[in-house]
């Protein structure tokens, strides 16, 4: 037995499915633990709040990611990348790292949580278009079709909601809640760092990637927060009680979920990524119910399954298109940004 677990190696889909596990989770883990911060203040504050999750969340991640990812930070290694590339990785950490995090937490703070899941599911309609406009990938009519139907769910999602008091007027009459318009302001900027990184970021290594990523979001949230916003919003970071929690969160949710979705990446075909990828909606409005008790409302029900759809003929058209021609595998860069939000 002792033998046959030594040689056991687990299957690209396995580790695929534990990624998009974690990954769905994490709306639901980052809003429980603020709720638990919110039952153990300091002072009057909770020390669990959205911009000390996102700030320690990100040296915890930046500490961890260095000890797996060190030995790609040789001179030899960063001198080849260019000026130019340098710059766009700049771009990438500022949307990806700061702006789109910044976002999701605060329509979290908004808005439920299986509303910034599934409206959040716009960003894969987002990245076929501009795709398609831009690079001139190729698709089929199921692909198409499997992206207004999603999009049609999105929407749906959105315009079925209860009116609510905070209101965002986005003229001809339409207006939608702040959580919800927030999460589409942050679909909208992952798209289009996913977009930057699939033309420019090709040849680089994932470890420099991913470090450069987390030190410039870390320090650019840090230098907006002393800012634009009053310096109280870090007072807890130093809080024995926060770094504990912040530690589990980004072991788990930010390294253990990337590690497992990049070692799925290599272990597994295009085709096999788009499937797993397909459930993690799902996955999200699962942990929002078990680690919240959110059930979903009649607008998510529907726009969800409208969602569901469009993700079925999406698989049918990539499958139909993996049959035509053989593709080759995405890089780690590109592929890493297929879900909309990973932790910080």
């Amino acid at each position: 037995m002792g033998s046959q677990l030594r040689g056991f190696q687990p299957s690209g889909r396995l580790y695929l499915m534990i990624a998009i596990l974690i990954f769905g989770a994490a709306n639901a883990v980052t809003r429980k633990l603020t709720d638990i911060g919110a039952q153990n203040l300091i002072d009057g504050r909770n020390p669990i709040s959205f911009c000390n999750v996102l700030f320690v969340g990100n040296l915890c991640a930046l500490g961890l990611l260095l000890l797996i990812y060190h030995k790609q930070l040789r001179p030899s290694i960063l001198k080849q990348i260019t000026f130019k590339q340098w710059l766009t990785l700049t771009l990438i950490a500022i949307l990806s790292a700061v702006v789109v995090p910044m976002l999701v937490f605060t329509a979290l703070s908004l808005t439920a949580v299986n509303n910034v899941i599934l409206i959040g599911q716009v960003d894969a309609p987002l990245v076929l278009a501009l795709s398609v406009l831009l690079l001139g990938d190729r698709v089929n009519g199921w692909v198409i079709a499997g992206a207004i139907v999603s999009f049609i769910g999105v929407s749906l999602t959105v315009l079925l909601q209860p009116p609510a008091p905070d209101m965002v007027n986005m003229g001809m009459g339409l207006e939608i809640g702040q959580g919800e318009f927030l999460t589409l302001l942050a679909a909208v900027f992952k798209a289009v760092s996913n977009l930057v990184s699939k033309i420019s970021l090709r040849e680089i290594p994932l470890g420099v990637f991913n470090i450069y990523r987390m030190l410039v979001g870390t320090v650019i949230f840090f230098g907006a927060t002393l800012v634009l916003f009053n310096p109280e919003h870090l007072m807890d970071v130093t809080s024995p009680f926060l770094w504990q929690w912040m530690l589990l969160y980004s072991a788990v949710i930010v390294v253990g979920g990337q590690l497992a979705w990049f070692n799925g990446l290599k272990r597994s075909s295009a085709s096999e990524v788009s499937f797993a990828t397909a459930f993690n909606p799902i996955a999200g409005v699962l942990a929002a119910y078990a680690l919240l008790g959110e059930v979903p409302t009649r607008a998510q029900y529907i726009g969800g399954v409208v969602i569901l759809g469009g993700i079925v003929l999406n698989q049918i058209g990539v499958q139909r298109l993996n049959k035509d021609l053989i593709r080759p595998k995405p890089a780690p860069a590109e592929m890493s940004d297929k879900v909309l939000y990973k932790g910080v």
